[in-house]
């Protein structure tokens, strides 16, 4: 029944329960309570996550999660939590037991906790042997006399014996004056005693200075046993203070480190350690000592005993770092490898920590950390004495001290400005990640004021100059401290970083780069004077004026620009060969901070090919141009005439569709290249990115293609990242070229030639000035007399040009040269200019059948005009303006200008090489090839991405060719008067 009822009960509450869920709004939420909120009087519910009350005569316990009975009161019954029942001691038995369940008679007193207390070198007996509860507790004295030397123990329970300082000196568990009780040590006060220390830790950082707890229960007592007994574990502790206080060599002060120096400097006799003159026996080794020039010395001058190579059966790319790790109190833990981060305050995985210590490595690693993560972990420091152990010929293994530099040494009380002059270091020795214990005031049990953390360590590892079998210097490690004012550690956190740079000089590179840079800069000089000196030639003027020295800045940014990127492409491949394909090592590679001036050239590179590409570009666009068309009238036609009402005869019409199918031609070539844009990007994406060259490019010395997801992956280079993307661009760039050249030009087709033969057969002439005296011919005029004919006819005219049954094509007779360089005289443009004056007059007609009769007449006039005078010079008819066929000199040809000035008669230059491209993209293809890689590498360097370098790069190859199309376009209808809706 007692079932069944309450399965009815179920029934009725499900609806309420159901009713209550998310559904009528209500959240899962509740309210976050910690122990330490709850208070004195109430505890802390497990279960519920609540503060609960406790019950009459109780408090919360010291964990905060139970309750316990007040002073005065005995336990009847304690279930945990609230279940707890108190009952008040009678007067005359007013104690409690240690363990709270019995009230007993206090002969000494009470403690603030209610329980009994004794005296000191007294312990606290409740009970006898059997476990019986005595009426009364007794203090039973510890015998501190000879013999026995006790005394009691921290909590008061038994007696031990007492510290040996306390015997030595009174004989005694006592230490009365005149002797000296300090960090409960006895000394004689006839000894000579060290001077009295000051307990403070300096935080420079912070302008703070604290007198730490820890310092003053044990400096002066770890001096003293140090100085006096040369106790081991006592000296290690002294050192540990002096490296907690950053190395201080305040000689003024009698701190950790000046007492450590006390004793360091009136201990030499006890002779040193490992020949070492900085180690003395029973002290720890702090410091390398400040002479100047000591740094120096110690880092630049003996070379470490064994060299590294890559590959081969020698291979040897493991450093194997170790350290010999001490406790606060100075006791000696144990020797430990660097591998697994011991020394890395980031959480990561072991074979990611390992790759840190492989040789040409470089290790970057960087996390923010919480305080109280940091406060949890490293409740006491643990120092470190770092060594690079290495093999002996006979097998045995040596270790060689890594010295420190310490970022936050201080000197005077003042931070010392290191500098990059090593001569000014000075170096240390033993380091610490996390001191959360010299901040802390007045109790050690409490959270420190201010903890300090190695925020920033490095590890540099620097080459020998001129090694060829990998032979280094001492490694060095870099460390810079954060002092961390502790305010809420829940939400506080600290950025740390861990490095392994590895270096070389790069004096002697960065010399032989100036003098190249030099060297090919006065090169570029001269060039860029003859470029201008051709150029003045080509637009007939001899005038040095302020167009002149800007042409000249133009052409120089160009060439100087071809020096930065000659310079840039050698140094990233010279880098990627020689670091990647090493066996011993005998180079690594430049550190970001310098690669400052690298980054810089490939900047000035791109900034100034840039400019010439710009140049080039506005040149295209401003070029004079002109079809002559050659065919003549076949007979004549019977014309209406308007406004007689009459018919008469009048010459047959030429076909203007054969100019506008030239033309067209002519605006389709515009921007034809001699490699595919978008296969370039795509290969170059594919290469760096699918087959995994982009992996060349990282601080490592493996050269392999692939990399494991689980492997560690070291940062880039931006040198090798720039030498394997121009590499990879300029091989699959010099394969297109080869194939466009030998393949598809020869076999597919050659859209340049075939514009050349499309003019012979159109019957018509191209004449193009690229500037004002010089220009480009292309000989069209057909060796059939007319091209507007039937197919018929068409074939029969192809048919006798292959059988050679006609004449040849050339300008000359019996030449097939049909492509000139040209120099016209000032005459002849003068003469042309007048008539392209009129005949630009008007754009054309804004529409076909809509425009100004006039105008169209007018500019229909200046064109027939303009075809009739070129047709005319050509022919050789105005003999004030005529011209000489000839060729051009080997130099001329080299130098790019032209020795002779057209005075008298122009100059036609027999050109083979189809040279008119050189208004065309098709001319410029190195320019442009140099300019998409460029960059392709500055949207690299800046992002990072090889992907998005290859999406802008296409890009903006797309937006300079619809402007270099569009507006020449616009261009060529301006200067032939072919409407511009007839381009298409």
């Amino acid at each position: 029944m007692a079932t069944a009822g309450r399965w009815a009960a179920v029934a009725l509450l499900l609806p309420l329960l159901l009713g209550a869920g998310p559904s009528a709004g209500h959240s899962f939420s509740l309210p976050l309570r910690r122990p330490r909120d709850c208070g004195e009087p109430r505890y802390f519910d497990t279960a519920s996550l609540a503060c609960g009350a406790c019950g009459p005569h109780q408090r919360g316990s010291a964990s905060g999660t139970s309750c316990v009975c007040l002073p005065g009161f005995k336990m009847v019954s304690n279930n945990g939590g609230p279940s707890v029942t108190c009952e008040k001691c009678p007067e005359n038995v007013n104690g409690v037991t240690e363990d709270g369940w019995n009230c007993i008679a206090c002969p000494k007193g009470l403690t603030t906790e209610g329980k009994c207390k004794c005296l000191n070198n007294e312990i606290l007996v409740e009970r006898d042997v059997n476990g019986t509860l005595l009426k009364e507790a007794l203090c039973i004295h510890c015998d501190g006399s000879e013999q026995s030397f006790s005394t009691s123990d921290v909590l008061g329970n038994r007696c031990i014996r007492c510290e040996q300082t306390f015997i030595n000196v009174s004989k005694s568990c006592d230490c009365s004056e005149p002797n000296i009780l300090t960090g409960g040590l006895c000394f004689s006060s006839s000894g000579h005693f060290p001077p009295k220390g000051v307990a403070t830790i300096r935080y420079g950082q912070l302008g703070i200075t604290v007198t730490s707890a820890w310092f003053q229960k044990n400096l002066q007592a770890s001096a003293a046993a140090c100085w006096l007994y040369s106790n081991l574990t006592s000296c290690q502790a002294l050192g540990n203070m002096c490296v907690m206080n950053m190395n201080s060599l305040s000689s003024a002060s009698t701190d950790a480190c000046g007492l450590f120096q006390y004793i360091y400097t009136n201990t030499a006799g006890l002779g040193i350690v490992h020949s070492i003159s900085f180690w003395r026996h029973y002290l720890p080794w702090i410091y390398y000592g400040d002479q100047p020039g000591l740094a120096s010395q110690v880092l630049d001058t003996t070379q470490f005993p064994t060299g590294f190579s890559f590959k081969g059966t020698n291979k040897n790319i493991k450093l194997q770092f170790i350290a010999a790790s001490y406790d606060i109190e100075g006791n000696f833990l144990k020797w430990q490898s660097l591998e697994g981060g011991v020394l890395q305050l980031c959480p990561d995985t072991l074979t990611r920590l390992d790759a840190a210590y492989i040789f040409g490595t470089t290790y970057q690693q960087s996390c923010t950390v919480s305080v109280s993560k940091i406060l949890m972990s490293f409740p006491k420091p643990i120092f470190y004495d770092v060594y690079l152990e290495y093999p002996e010929d006979n097998g045995q293994q040596y270790l060689w001290a890594i010295p420190v530099l310490n970022l936050n040494l201080q000197y005077n009380e003042m931070l010392v400005n290191q500098g990059s002059n090593r001569n000014n270091w000075l170096l240390t020795r033993r380091i610490f990640l996390v001191d959360a214990l010299g901040g802390k005031e007045n109790d050690l049990k409490k959270q420190p004021r201010i903890i300090r953390i190695a925020s920033r360590i490095t590890i540099s590892i620097h080459l020998v100059p001129n090694t060829q079998r990998g032979a280094i210097y001492p490694p060095l490690i870099t460390i810079a401290y954060t002092d961390l004012l502790v305010q809420n550690p829940d939400t506080q956190s600290v950025t740390v970083s861990f490095s392994v740079n590895y270096e070389m000089s790069q004096s002697e590179a960065q010399i032989q780069t100036d003098i190249a840079l030099g060297v090919l800069g006065g090169l570029a000089v001269l060039w860029s004077l003859l470029k201008t000196a051709g150029w003045k030639r080509r637009t007939g003027s001899s005038v040095i004026d302020l167009q002149t020295v800007f042409k000249f800045l133009l052409f120089y940014a160009g060439d100087l620009a071809n020096v930065f990127f000659i310079i840039t492409v050698g140094t990233g491949i010279y880098w990627l060969i020689f670091f990647k394909a090493q066996q011993f090592v005998s180079v690594l590679l430049p550190i970001p901070s310098q690669e400052k001036h690298f980054v810089t050239y490939i900047g000035c590179a791109f900034t100034l090919k840039a400019l010439q590409f710009l140049h080039k570009l506005i040149s295209q666009l401003l070029v004079d141009i002109f079809f002559i068309d050659w065919e003549r009238p076949k007979g004549k036609v019977l014309k209406a005439v308007e406004g007689e009402g009459g018919i008469r005869s009048a010459t047959a019409p030429v076909s203007i569709w054969r100019t506008y199918f030239i033309a067209n031609e002519w605006n389709e070539i515009q921007t034809v290249r001699k490699i595919n844009p978008l296969f370039q990007v795509l290969a170059v994406l594919f290469f760096l990115e699918v087959v995994g060259f982009s992996n060349l490019a990282l601080m490592d010395s493996s050269s392999s293609l692939t990399r494991s997801s689980e492997s560690y992956i070291a940062p880039w280079s931006c040198i090798l990242r720039f030498g394997v993307s121009s590499a990879v661009w300029l091989v699959i760039a010099m394969l297109q070229l080869i194939f466009f050249a030998v393949f598809y030009e020869r076999f597919i087709e050659d859209k340049i030639r075939q514009f050349v033969d499309l003019c012979s057969m159109s019957n018509i002439s191209v004449f193009l000035l690229s500037h004002n005296c010089f220009g480009y011919y292309i000989h069209g005029r057909s060796v059939h007399g007319h091209a507007d004919t039937n197919m018929e006819e068409m074939n029969m005219n192809l048919k006798r040009e292959a059988e050679n049954l006609c004449s040849q094509r050339g300008l000359l007779p019996n030449t097939d040269g049909q492509t000139f360089q040209i120099s016209i005289s000032r005459r002849m443009r003068q003469q042309y200019d007048r008539i392209h004056e009129t005949l630009t007059r008007k754009h054309g007609p804004t529409r076909l059948l809509d425009s100004s009769a006039n105008t169209f007449e007018q500019s229909t006039k200046a064109y027939h005009t303009m075809n009739k005078f070129l047709g005319s010079f050509i022919d050789h008819v105005h003999k004030e303006m005529d011209y000489i066929v000839k060729d051009k000199l080997l130099l001329e040809r080299i130098l790019g200008m032209e020795f002779m000035e057209p005075i008298e008669k122009s100059i036609f230059y027999n050109d083979e090489g189809h040279s008119f491209s050189d208004v065309l993209y098709y001319g410029n293809e190195a320019t442009l090839l140099i300019f998409d890689m460029l960059f392709f590498s500055v949207v690299d360097l800046a992002s990072q991405s090889f992907v998005l370098a290859a999406t802008l790069t296409y890009v903006q190859q797309e937006i300079f060719r619809f402007i270099r199309n569009t507006v020449g376009q616009k261009n060529l209808a301006s200067k032939t008067l072919v409407d511009e809706r007839f381009l298409i």
